[in-house]
């Protein structure tokens, strides 16, 4: 073939599909008409003289060519995405785009802070933060479709040779108490008395408590004898239901700031023990790296970079 059988539309189509699992989704989802979805797929399996979709069941679902040309499709579009920002970089931050990546926590509560501190001092970047789970951030840092991204999982064994993972900062995981609650007269508390309390969790099964777990066990605390009362979803339900009395918790120092500076939640220390994960910064050194995001690492991590993550020591962030 010596003309290339596809455009860039018909990638866009057929990843959209993919996604959707419908024709008519996929068309909502680029908002165009379902016929126009439907002929252009016709038209890229008349080109390709291969089938793409099994139209056999309620699902779009796609053939082995259909997951070959997707798989390389994928590739084509984020290095057409790459090469525009590439050009963009040309105007010198003076537009361009800027995706951060960060896994829940980090970038429910930290990134938030550094992208204001980032949109100060260059308020023409547009910048895009993507939240998820450490292995699909890690994932998309590593495919390129995010610049760098901060986390506080562990990166996939099979991706540590394609991205570079630098420590960045600690981020203590603190034992937040009712204002109430009668350990809250104290300094401290011995860690055998952790076991006497009861604990609000997120659900066993999330990521964010398997890290949790794990770095309990890292500060000899077994978290199989913590008598966990109740489990829920989010971490601001975990805070809310804290305030309200109804058990203790271990969240990142980062997600109760504002709480510890209105005095509705009371920090207590551990005699002898610190809770602590460490975050990290990863990237794919492989692939272009933006002026924006060189721009992030230089003048925005290092602001954040002590020893101990504590946002509390950090000036305000206008976002203006």
């Amino acid at each position: 073939m010596s003309d290339v059988p596809f455009t860039l539309d018909q990638l866009r189509i057929l990843k959209a599909i993919a996604a959707e699992g419908s024709f008519k989704r996929a068309a909502d989802s680029l908002y165009v008409s379902q016929p126009a979805i439907s002929l252009q797929v016709q038209n890229l399996e008349r080109q390709l003289n291969v089938p793409l979709f099994d139209r056999g069941g309620r699902r779009a679902k796609l053939t082995e060519a259909g997951h070959l040309l997707l798989s390389y499709g994928e590739k084509i579009l984020s290095l057409c995405q790459e090469t525009c920002r590439a050009i963009e970089d040309l105007q010198n931050l003076q537009g361009g785009t800027l995706i951060v990546g960060a896994s829940q926590t980090t970038g429910t509560y930290l990134l938030p802070r550094m992208i204001g501190l980032f949109r100060k001092q260059y308020p023409d970047v547009a910048v895009q933060l993507h939240v998820h789970s450490t292995r699909r951030t890690a994932w998309s840092v590593a495919n390129g479709q995010i610049d760098l991204a901060i986390i506080g999982g562990e990166v996939p064994p099979e991706l540590h040779e394609s991205i570079t993972i630098q420590p960045y900062i600690e981020d203590e995981l603190a034992l937040i108490l009712p204002v109430f609650h009668r350990f809250a007269k104290q300094e401290s508390i011995q860690k055998e008395d952790l076991y006497k309390l009861q604990f609000i969790a997120l659900d066993s099964q999330s990521t964010i408590r398997k890290v949790i777990d794990q770095v309990l066990t890292r500060s000899n605390i077994d978290p199989r004898r913590l008598q966990i009362e109740m489990e829920l979803n989010s971490i601001e339900a975990i805070k809310n239901t804290v305030q309200a009395g109804l058990g203790a918790a271990f969240v990142s120092t980062s997600a109760i700031e504002k709480e510890l500076q209105m005095g509705v939640l009371h920090q207590m220390k551990i005699e002898g023990v610190t809770v602590q994960r460490m975050l990290s910064v990863i990237v794919n050194p492989n692939r272009y790296q933006s002026k924006a995001a060189e721009a992030f690492s230089r003048d925005v991590l290092p602001r954040f970079s002590t020893q101990k993550l504590n946002l509390t020591r950090e000036e305000p962030v206008s976002t203006e």
